[in-house]
């Protein structure tokens, strides 16, 4: 065998690799009582705002944190605190999506995506 068909197949075999590791990340989207079944494990939960519940944050005493409540797509009610920064416009949210974990009562979100509304209405758009 040739060094170059050596070197071809050791790069195949690296990009099998990592495809296999992402592939391992991939999950769908869990539910309150799911993500409370898998407490401490990662898991993705998706919702939107509580209707009538504040979202706390303090920017003086924590600006990398905020809290709120979240209902799943179940409708089930969840205490979420979130470590990253608040989005602009959070509160005109119509979707969240956090990654993160359950502890007792609560879910800690490492990372979140909010889905906001088109500012692209179908009955806006004037011709």
């Amino acid at each position: 065998m040739k060094k170059s068909h050596i070197i071809v197949l050791f790069l195949i075999a690296i990009c099998i690799g990592v495809f296999a590791s992402k592939l391992g990340n991939v999950s769908s989207y869990s539910s309150y009582t799911d993500a409370k079944s898998k407490e401490g494990k990662t898991v993705q939960l998706i919702g939107t705002l509580t209707p009538g519940k504040a979202v706390n944050f303090d920017p003086i005493k924590d600006p990398n944190s905020f809290s709120f409540y979240l209902n799943d797509r179940d409708g089930n009610e969840v205490h979420v605190v979130c470590f990253d920064d608040m989005p602009t416009d959070f509160e005109k949210s119509e979707e969240i999506v956090l990654t993160g974990s359950m502890k007792e009562n609560t879910f800690y979100a490492d990372e979140m995506l909010v889905k906001c509304p088109s500012k692209y209405m179908e009955n806006e758009i004037q011709k």
